[in-house]
């Protein structure tokens, strides 16, 4: 306390000369309109700026969270895409069938006939990630408190990724389409030509097309996508597009080559696909001796 006594006595004359000037400055800015308004604009536009700041730390840190939030949101809208074109494709069905054959009785028919598939999906963030190993793999921030299983395809907002391995409480592993084990179920899109994705190693960013016979006409940039003869993944959900097409002498199928549609290198959240209607198909196939579809 003593010094900041002796402190306040050794600079009196320069703190009083401040408080002078501070008081001067607020007489003037008090009782003079133009002044006035010079100040307060001013000062609006400095404090405009520090809250601008102080607004912009606080959002950064709690990017996370936002983040988090628009996942789960962007789970909801892209289930609500993938029950509309189920929809869509089961009506196109309906359409078709009612139009080449009549029945009788159409109400036996509809209650028969099944419906679309009933898909799920959790949002999760991907917290490690590999690319240049022969079998790569991710691990998720959710597991089985999330409804996440062993088998359950994952996909990201715009392309196929893998399929769940193993799983915890709180996280799970997913053997991603980087893997040399992984087949993916897919068909070209313009044609419904059926065929197998496999990735070869080496670029990240490219897989390969197999069993697409050579009368199929193909073309640069044509669209593969998931079959939906499985059910780890719905169908239509996006793999990538054709980059080039190759015909060899000894080959009775083209040599096709995919530009994948996700980038592996810049994953961060992605989406665990619940097939509402897994278990009752694979009791079916697997007591009929059906193997399932990649």
């Amino acid at each position: 306390m003593r010094n900041l006594f002796a402190f306040i006595y050794r600079f009196r004359a320069f703190l009083v000369f401040v408080l002078l000037e501070a008081f001067c400055i607020y007489l003037i800015v008090q009782y003079n309109t133009y002044q006035g308004a010079a100040f307060f604009n001013s000062a609006n536009r400095y404090v405009g700026r520090v809250l601008e700041f102080q607004s912009g730390v606080t959002d950064y840190f709690n990017l996370a969270t936002v983040n988090s939030t628009l996942a789960s949101e962007n789970a909801l809208l892209r289930q609500e895409v993938m029950k509309y074109r189920q929809t869509s494709m089961a009506d196109s069905t309906r359409k078709m069938d009612t139009t080449l054959v009549v029945l009788p009785d159409t109400t036996i028919v509809d209650s028969l006939r099944t419906g679309p598939q009933s898909f799920t999906l959790h949002a999760g963030r991907v917290i490690n990630n590999s690319v240049r190993r022969t079998n790569n793999y991710l691990t998720l921030s959710i597991g089985t408190k999330d409804g996440v299983e062993p088998g359950m395809g994952v996909i990201a907002s715009n392309g196929v990724v893998g399929r769940v391995k193993t799983v915890s409480d709180n996280y799970s592993t997913v053997t991603s389409l980087l893997h040399s084990q992984m087949l993916i179920s897919a068909k070209i899109k313009k044609n419904n030509t059926m065929g197998t994705v496999k990735w070869l190693g080496g670029d990240y960013r490219t897989a390969i097309l197999d069993y697409i016979p050579l009368h199929v006409k193909l073309a640069k940039g044509d669209t593969v996508v998931t079959s939906g003869f499985n059910t780890v993944f719905p169908e239509g959900v996006m793999v990538g597009t054709i980059s080039s097409v190759a015909k060899e002498a000894d080959k009775s199928f083209y040599t096709i080559k995919v530009k994948l549609a996700v980038d592996f290198a810049q994953l961060s959240f992605v989406y665990v696909v619940e097939n509402m209607q897994k278990a009752e198909r694979d009791t079916l196939e697997h007591n009929a001796g059906i193997l399932p579809n990649e």
